[in-house]
C-alpha cells in the first residue's frame, strides 16, 4: 500500500482548518496538495480524531493482509486440485510440479514450496551427476538381459562381491528403479513379485549347518521335457557347506547304477562326503546304492516321506535351476541340455551371489574356508 507523505496528525489539522471556515483551494495551495486528495481525506476521515484515524488505517492493513491470505489459500487449493489427481509422494515429483507453477507465474517460490510441502533447499537443489551412473545402468541392463529373473538384490551383490565395485545399495537401487539421467529413458528394472497366500504351519526344525566341505552332500532329481515331448531327468548334487553345484547329469533314465557313476566321478576330484542327504526315491533306497554307500563308508541320510523341507538346500537349488534356465529355453536333445547345464554350473558357482551365504558366491565361500594350498577351487 502506498504511504502518504502526511502524518495522521497533519491530515487531521488540515481537516480542522477546513471546518473552521478556511476555503479548500486556499488549503490546497498552502499545503501543496490536490483538491481531489483534500476531498478524499474529508470523506474518509471527516469527524474523526487522530486515534480513530490510526485505527481505521490498521483495519485497512489487516483487511488487505487477510485478502492476500485468502487469495493464496484459494490458489493453493485450486492448484492442488489440478495437480494431485493421485497421491504424489516423491520429493522429485513435487519439486517438478512446484517449478512448473513458478514458471507459469501463478505462484512465488515460497508459496509453491508451501503448497507442495517441500523446502526451498529441495526446490533449489541441483543434482551432481556422475559418469558412474551410466556405467551402473549399462551393467544392470547386461545382467538383466543375461539373467532375466535377477532382481535388484542379486544384481547388487554381483556388482559388489563378484566384480568388486564400491557403489552402495541405495545408488544401485535408485538407478534400477528410476534410471540414469545419462540415458534417454528410465530403466524400471525392478520386478514385481506377486505375493502368495501361505498356509500357517508349524515351524520346522532348522537344518543342521555343515561345518566344512564334504561334510554333507544333498542329491535330488528333477523332470522336464525336450521340444519333441520326450521326458528327461536331471540328477543334481550340491555340497551343503557352500551350496556349490557339484554335478547336473541329464538323461532319459537315471537308475541307481547311473547315480553311482555320477557320484564316483565327483569323488575322484572332490573327495568323498561323510553323509549324503536325499529323499526316499526308488533309485536311492534300493540295495545297489546302499551297498555302494556302505562300501565307501558314507552315511545315507533319508528325509521323512512327504517332508521335502528336510532337504531344503537341494530344494532351493532346484528352484534356481528351474527359474534361471530350465524353464526359459526349449532344448532339442540331451547333449544340448547337458552342455547348457555345464556352462550354467560354472556361472552359478563363480558369479551368482547366494543369499544363504551372505551374498557371496559358492567359490568365494570355499576360498574363505579352505586355503588354496590344501584344496583346488576347480
Amino acid at each position: 500500500m502506498k504511504t502518504s507523505r502526511f502524518t495522521d496528525s497533519q491530515i487531521m489539522a488540515i481537516l480542522k482548518q477546513a471546518e473552521s471556515g478556511v476555503p479548500a483551494p486556499e488549503l490546497c495551495r498552502e499545503h501543496n496538495i490536490s483538491v481531489a486528495s483534500f476531498y478524499k481525506w474529508r470523506s474518509k476521515y471527516g469527524g474523526m480524531d487522530a486515534s480513530m484515524m490510526s485505527r481505521v488505517k490498521e483495519l485497512e492493513l489487516e483487511n488487505a493482509r487477510l485478502k492476500k491470505m485468502y487469495a493464496e489459500v484459494q490458489l493453493q487449493a485450486d492448484i492442488l486440485k489440478e495437480g494431485f489427481a493421485k497421491k504424489v509422494t516423491r520429493p522429485s515429483r513435487r519439486r517438478e510440479m512446484a517449478s512448473q507453477e513458478v514458471k507459469r507465474g501463478r505462484m512465488s517460490i515460497r508459496l509453491a514450496c508451501d503448497t507442495f510441502v517441500i523446502s526451498q533447499t529441495c526446490y533449489r537443489y541441483s543434482p551432481k551427476l556422475s559418469s558412474d551412473n551410466a556405467l551402473i545402468a549399462d551393467w544392470l541392463i547386461r545382467l538383466t538381459h543375461n539373467q532375466r529373473n535377477w532382481g535388484f538384490g542379486l544384481c547388487f551383490l554381483f556388482l559388489r562381491n563378484v566384480k568388486g565395485f564400491t557403489w552402495n545399495h541405495k545408488r544401485v537401487y535408485r538407478i534400477t528403479t528410476k534410471g540414469s539421467p545419462f540415458r534417454d529413458k528410465e530403466l524400471e528394472l525392478n520386478l514385481r513379485i506377486k505375493p502368495h497366500k501361505r498356509l500357517v504351519r508349524e515351524k520346522p526344525l532348522p537344518l543342521a549347518v555343515p561345518q566344512g566341505i564334504n561334510d554333507t552332500w544333498s542329491i535330488d532329481f528333477m523332470h522336464d521335457q525336450l521340444h519333441d515331448g520326450r521326458t528327461i531327468r536331471l540328477f543334481n548334487v550340491i555340497d551343503d557347506f557352500n551350496r556349490e553345484a557339484l554335478a547336473i547329469d541329464i538323461d532319459f533314465s537315471m537308475p541307481a547304477v547311473r547315480v553311482i557313476r555320477s557320484l564316483d566321478q565327483i569323488i575322484e576330484w572332490r573327495g568323498k562326503p561323510l553323509k549324503i542327504r536325499c529323499d526316499n526315491g526308488p533309485e536311492l533306497v534300493g540295495n545297489i546304492l546302499t551297498a555302494w554307500a556302505a562300501k565307501h563308508q558314507i552315511e545315507m541320510s533319508y528325509i521323512q516321506p512327504g517332508k521335502p523341507q528336510q532337504n531344503a538346500y537341494i530344494e532351493r537349488y532346484n528352484r534356481t535351476v528351474r527359474y534361471d534356465w530350465l524353464n526359459q529355453y526349449l532344448f532339442e536333445s540331451i547333449d544340448e541340455v547337458q552342455d547348457f547345464a555345464t556352462k550354467w554350473m560354472w556361472t552359478y558357482n563363480h558369479e551368482r551371489p547366494n543369499m544363504g551365504l551372505g551374498g557371496i558366491t559358492p567359490k568365494q565361500k570355499l576360498a574363505l574356508a579352505v586355503p588354496a594350498s590344501t584344496f583346488s577351487l576347480g
